[in-house]
């Protein structure tokens, strides 16, 4: 009876990197065929141990009877090395999609600390004290034919001057109290203003022949037939007319009115476009510090104790948003930013224009829509700005807005320099108007992820209505009201070159950074992972053949 010989199958590692698996069979001692030879081994084999077989086998006669087989090379080494190159790709991949989120979280949990006001944080740094120079540009409408106007009521030919140059906003704010309860800050933010003649075309003395703004307010303060006569005395014994002659620094800033020095009870008889400014305090402000809602921060809660304003009816009245120079973070484009401006008694607001680039900073720039100052019947929001019926046309004129209730009564009216967006017929009395969007429309640039305003340009136009009045010499050639533009400003400022150079590095490019760095964890670890995993399946491939 033939005894079944056993098969054994012998692992060899070949000293020039080939592995066999060799299944030989044991025939007498010292004897061995070789049966099969074949590169596959069975899972869990270690490759890395020595041989083993019977010690009577020859390992001569078996790496000669190896030759004679063709081995393939391996396999478990490679296959191991290229499943493990795959999975690390995945991992790599995996904490690059992780840190996306996990970043952001770190980002926003940064910027909402950083922006509450409060002892501290960059936000309550930069918004105590402005961090970048704020300028206020004067252009004047210098009358050319005043006695034309006065005695013919003839167009009004003027020629802009300037611009003239002022530092303003450069006092930190005053009698700043914190109150943890309400979460609120209460400021008084001091007026000054430097002239800067080297951003000035001439100087502070300059002459103008502007509106003489005392006589053309006696038909609004004094309507009594009986108080302008008695008034027109003193003005022709002052030698008043309806238009004077004034230096830049009187008209902006006040100068003693001959007129009214002559009115024999006490009035105040100082008068200029921006009387009282100088050593002066606007507040008092409470605003919100963000740091129960970050959604709140910087929004006004209360001006001067109010949160409402008297001068309007309806939510016209009411203090909405921040004072421009800071908004909540985390800006969306379709956002509408508010802001409060108490030189003209009113808030208003700012919808996305542009994205642009400022000093390698992207910034989002909101403008001053048209719709602003339109008519109630194109924007019926603008129903409770109508607060007479006869200058507007039966609230039908738009682009102007009478501002007299928070002018003690004085004719005041604010617009877009050079009357942009107005109606036609408001101009039509002025000659050397030239309307331009980009040099007169209001803009802000805000970056976004802080909410910060890094530019701004706040412009807006000042005008006097003058109404015929019979009873006064200096008026009473005028055949029709005139809205007279006595000058136009842009209150601006941009972030500096080194506080701009400090952002980019603390700000933008961290984020850039971390950005960066997950893209790239990404990008490597799904290029690895699917180098090794086609490279694992190619091998198998092969050796299945």
């Amino acid at each position: 009876m033939n005894e079944k010989v056993p098969l054994t199958s012998i692992y060899y590692q070949m000293s020039d990197g080939w592995l066999l698996e060799v299944a030989v069979q044991h025939r007498e001692p010292g004897l061995v065929s070789v049966m099969t030879c074949r590169s596959g081994i069975e899972e869990g084999k270690d490759l890395s141990v020595n041989p083993f077989v019977h010690p009577n086998i020859q390992w001569k006669n078996l790496r000669h009877q190896a030759q004679n087989f063709p081995a393939r090379r391996m396999g478990c080494n490679r296959n191991c090395g290229l499943i493990t190159g795959a999975v690390i790709g995945a991992v790599v991949a995996l904490f690059g999609g992780i840190l996306m989120p996990v970043g952001d979280m770190l980002i926003e949990k940064t910027v909402k600390k950083e922006s509450v006001l409060e002892e501290g944080t960059t936000a309550f740094k930069n918004w105590v004290k402005a961090g970048a120079n704020v300028y206020r540009q004067f252009w004047i409408f210098d009358v050319q034919n005043p006695e034309e106007v006065a005695v013919n009521s003839s167009k009004i030919k003027v020629k802009q001057r300037g611009p003239y140059t002022y530092r303003v906003r450069y006092l930190a704010k005053d009698i700043i109290t914190q109150d943890s309860k309400t979460h609120t800050v209460s400021f008084l933010r001091p007026k000054g203003a430097i002239f800067e003649p080297s951003l000035s075309v001439g100087t502070e003395n300059d002459t103008f022949t502007v509106l003489n703004l005392a006589v053309a307010a006696i038909p609004h303060l004094y309507p009594s037939t009986f108080v302008q006569i008695i008034l027109n005395v003193l003005i022709k014994n002052s030698n008043s007319f309806m238009f004077q002659k004034r230096t830049l620094k009187e008209l902006l800033w006040g100068y003693k009115d001959p007129f009214l020095s002559l009115v024999p009870y006490s009035i105040p008889t100082t008068v200029g476009v921006f009387y009282p400014y100088n050593n002066t305090a606007d507040g008092i402000y409470k605003v919100f510090s963000g740091k129960d809602d970050i959604s709140k921060v910087a929004r006004i809660d209360t001006y001067k104790g109010k949160k409402h304003l008297s001068y309007w009816p309806s939510h016209c009245g009411m203090i909405n948003g921040t004072d421009g120079a800071t908004f909540p973070p985390f800006i969306e484009k379709n956002r509408v930013l508010q802001f409060f401006s108490a030189d003209i008694c009113r808030s208003f607001y700012a919808v996305f224009g542009a994205e642009i680039n400022l000093k390698g900073i992207p910034v989002y720039r909101f403008v001053l829509p048209s719709r602003v100052f339109a008519s109630p019947l194109q924007n019926p929001d603008n129903h409770c700005f109508c607060t007479e019926k006869i200058i507007s046309k039966d609230c039908t004129l738009y682009g102007v807005l009478d501002i007299s209730k928070c002018k003690e009564g004085r004719p005041v009216y604010i617009s877009l320099p050079h009357f942009l967006h107005a109606s036609p017929e408001i101009a039509e009395p002025i000659e050397g108007l030239s309307p331009n969007e980009e040099e007169h429309s209001t803009y802000l640039d805000v970056e976004p992820i802080t909410g910060f305003t890094l530019q701004f340009a706040q412009r807006l136009q000042i005008n006097m209505l003058v109404k015929p009045a019979k009873n006064i010499v200096a008026l009473k050639g005028l055949k029709h009201n005139y809205l007279v533009p006595i000058l136009w400003l842009n209150e601006t400022a941009t972030i500096g070159d080194e506080k701009a150079e400090m952002f980019r590095n603390q700000v933008i490019g961290k984020i850039n950074l971390l950005a960066l760095i997950e893209m790239i964890l990404m990008s490597v670890g799904a290029v690895i992972f699917i180098a090794f995993t086609i490279s694992y399946c190619a091998c198998r491939l092969k050796n299945a053949k």
